[in-house]
């Protein structure tokens, strides 16, 4: 794998944390969403976007992270609250939870992606949004990893208890697998009801909805 060069800040000697998301697009599943600091002079040869590593990479990097980061947290938005506030409002809402549990307190934040919104004691001065952010500064794409590993291991071990729809495969994404085995099963409590793809017949999640808000 071609290593890139990362920005290890924004802004030197400020306490920045990297912040991003991993489970936006599956039916399936919580999305996942992490907040890292790293010291300034961390460096490993792996670290990149998330998406563009090898699972393999990706396991390795994890600990090592968790390791030596200053402060990481890692925060889960369950499928319920992702049909409640959308998954955008439901992305950026793990990303804060996560953030809010970091010791010490970021000074600033960098997000992944074009959409954030001030909460607790972060105005609109206080963060920075950055397209691509995985692939521009490295905590950001720290975050992407510890995000995708965490939510990985947590569909491999929803598979266990619902092994009919692959999960373990396809982490809850829209694969011909997921979606025969919805056409077969329906959705499982687990699926994002909101969602739909069309693929599958209409009404399929409105006609179970009920069965699985009680």
């Amino acid at each position: 794998m071609k290593e890139i060069s990362l920005k290890p800040f924004l802004e030197a000697g400020r306490l920045e944390a990297g912040c991003d998301e991993a489970g936006r697009g599956p039916l399936a599943g919580p999305v996942y969403a992490a907040a890292v600091i790293l010291p300034p002079d961390f460096h490993h040869p792996l670290l990149n976007d998330s998406k563009q590593m090898t699972e393999k990479a990706r396991e390795t990097l994890r600990p090592i992270i968790e390791r030596e980061a200053v402060s990481w947290a890692v925060e889960a938005v369950s499928a319920e609250e992702i049909d409640n506030l959308n998954i955008l409002w439901a992305s950026v809402t793990g990303m804060q939870r996560a953030v809010a549990r970091l010791d010490p307190r970021p000074d600033f934040l960098l997000i992944d992606g074009n959409k954030f919104r001030p909460f607790g004691p972060y105005s609109r001065k206080d963060y920075l949004t950055v397209v691509h952010g995985d692939a521009t500064f490295a905590s950001i794409a720290a975050a992407s990893v510890l995000a995708k590993t965490w939510r990985d291991e947590h569909m491999r071990a929803l598979a266990k208890e619902f092994p009919q729809y692959g999960w373990d495969r396809n982490m809850g994404y829209p694969t011909p697998e997921h979606i025969a085995a919805l056409r077969r099963f329906g959705p499982s409590p687990h699926h994002r009801m909101s969602f739909h793809v069309k693929e599958l017949e209409p009404g399929l999640f409105e006609d179970a909805e009920a069965t699985f808000s009680e």
